[in-house]
């Protein structure tokens, strides 16, 4: 698979975890990918923190990039009934409890479940947004990235970047896998049919644990 191939097969396997009825936000990059990939009798409600409920992706005929965009400058538009609200509403929500999933990418998660997402050291970036936030304040916290970057594993026995929150991921799923971040540490319940046991632990520092259930990515 190329690049965009790997992104497509990895936002379809995660558009899988949303329940119908689902307030979701997504995070900059690859999730925004999500309501592309929506099962057609699942309909989520998405947050954006910079005030807006309700998003929807645009076309050329909806596009209004002067006024609506997301948390991450791309222009969108909003569903009939949405609203619009400032940042002291929105993060009330998130802080509140009231997102139910947060979909976003990592640099790196660890076999704890804390993730680095926002900064690599030497690098400019404006800060890490509303991410810190709504790791801890959304009920269900799920890392969509590749699985490698350059070859170099990122899902580690412990995180090296500085991090966004500690022991907040619930899933990661990549190219070549879904694990569960458990108790006991991170578990391969799905793989994808293209790759081995042996070839996915080979591009995972952490040790995983290989589920008794074990099945073929969906």
């Amino acid at each position: 698979m190329d690049r965009e191939q790997i992104k497509s097969f990895i936002i379809a396997r995660a558009a899988g975890e949303l329940k119908d009825g689902d307030i979701v936000n997504l995070g900059i990059g690859m999730p925004t990918m999500i309501p592309n990939f929506l099962p057609e009798d699942v309909r989520v409600t998405i947050q954006a923190e910079n005030g807006l409920l309700g998003v929807i992706p645009c076309n050329d005929e909806t596009r209004d990039a002067v006024y609506k965009v997301d948390a991450g400058a791309t222009p969108v538009t909003v569903s009939t009934g949405g609203c619009y609200f400032d940042s002291c509403t929105s993060f009330g929500m998130i802080r509140g409890g009231h997102i139910d999933v947060t979909m976003l990418g990592a640099l790196e998660v660890d076999e704890q479940g804390n993730i680095s997402n926002w900064i690599i050291p030497g690098k400019r970036l404006p800060g890490m947004g509303g991410a810190m936030d709504l790791v801890i304040g959304a009920k269900r916290v799920i890392v969509t990235m590749e699985h490698t970057q350059k070859g170099a594993p990122k899902i580690l026995k412990k995180c090296r970047l500085p991090l966004t929150a500690l022991k907040c991921v619930d899933l990661i799923i990549t190219e070549m896998g879904v694990i569960e971040v458990t108790e006991n540490g991170l578990m391969l319940v799905e793989i994808n049919p293209e790759f081995t046991v042996e070839q996915v632990q080979e591009a995972t520092e952490a040790v995983l644990i290989i589920s008794p259930d074990l099945k073929p990515m969906a």
